[in-house]
């Protein structure tokens, strides 16, 4: 089990009513809003009053998630009302992000708050110093935390098949359904004792991975026959996909989700990226390797980016052109790394 920073403080803190906020991160992923769901019912089965707020909104396949506790999805016109919750609230959580900047436009208000800290996460190289921190970068997923974390405050019997599947979930995304090095006997121990409470696992991955609208299935037949792009002489494969070509597809949020992985499902191939145009200007990336090659530092020196290892992001404010054409130049730089 993890060791927690401040632990009795904040068990001494929980045996009172508090009013509690909790924050996942932005463009929220299975994980960041499983973990953030799973606590929430926790802190409110403990009699605490809950919301979580999110920077931008999340995957409709995702919906399933939200019950009894709503999702405050900031936009500007919603302000106010967050600014009153802030004003409100005793304790702010923070959930699958170490770095103000992965909230975006809420970063600003987040930072000035004077209000009680609590941080739970498993990304490299933290920059936030909160007042309780359940921190573990060997952490498969938060969702993972998010159970240690009950388990640390004596409850690990109140988790119900609510929370649990809300665990699983951001487990079994996190771990490309326990795919990845990060998945450990203790994850599977853990899914294992999840499903003996009755957690309906199959149900959960056929939300996730079973759950296409036709525009999605659509979008990725012609991203794999049209925008697959391979360099075999530096096992790399990506997806350059425009802001035309995905509005040509009625494009929502977590569309391109998963997309990144079939670039790395091909035989040979050791770096897997998408370049995405964002309506609001510049390119999102998406980093996968296998083996050694470490995304995170990859991304982290040229994209402004982070993450793991293995599985990482970036940023350009380049155009996509500018940015595939920058990215391919950096490649004989580790033409040796990729053999």
């Amino acid at each position: 089990m993890n060791d927690m920073k401040n632990l009795e403080s904040l068990k001494k803190l929980l045996s009172q009513k508090q009013n509690i906020l909790i924050f996942p991160h932005h463009n929220p992923d299975a994980d960041a809003l499983g973990s953030s769901m799973a606590l929430a019912h926790y802190l409110h089965q403990q009699q605490h009053q809950v919301q979580i707020i999110s920077p931008s909104t999340y995957p409709s396949f995702l919906e399933w998630m939200i019950s009894d506790i709503s999702v405050l999805v900031y936009q500007k016109n919603k302000q106010q009302e967050i600014e009153k919750l802030l004003q409100e609230a005793t304790i702010l959580f923070f959930l699958d992000f170490s770095d103000y900047g992965r909230l975006e436009d809420l970063e600003e208000l987040i930072k000035k708050q004077d209000k009680k800290t609590v941080l739970i996460d498993h990304h490299l190289n933290p920059n936030i110093v909160a007042d309780f921190e359940l921190w573990n970068p060997q952490a498969a997923a938060t969702a993972e935390l998010i159970y240690d974390f009950i388990g640390l405050l004596g409850d690990k019997s109140q988790v119900d098949t609510k929370i649990g599947s809300c665990i699983y979930a951001g487990i079994v995304t996190d771990t490309s359904s326990f795919k990845h090095p990060s998945t450990t006997a203790k994850v599977h121990l853990i899914a294992a004792e999840l499903i003996e409470l009755g957690v309906d696992t199959n149900v959960i991955q056929r939300l996730i991975y079973d759950n296409s609208t036709e525009n999605r299935l659509r979008f990725l037949g012609y991203a794999l026959k049209e925008k697959l792009t391979i360099l075999k002489e530096f096992n790399t494969a990506y997806f350059p996909l425009s802001l035309h070509e995905l509005n040509q597809f009625n494009h929502q949020k977590g569309d391109t989700e998963g997309l990144v992985n079939y670039a790395l499902s091909i035989q040979g191939i050791r770096f897997a990226i998408t370049f995405i145009e964002k309506e609001t200007g510049g390119v999102k990336m998406s980093f996968r390797s296998t083996g050694d090659f470490a995304v995170n530092l990859f991304a982290e020196k040229h994209f402004a980016g982070g993450g793991h290892k293995n599985a990482s992001g970036g940023f350009s404010e380049l155009g996509l052109e500018a940015t595939i054409d920058k990215f391919a130049k950096l490649l004989p730089q580790y033409q040796a790394e990729l053999k």
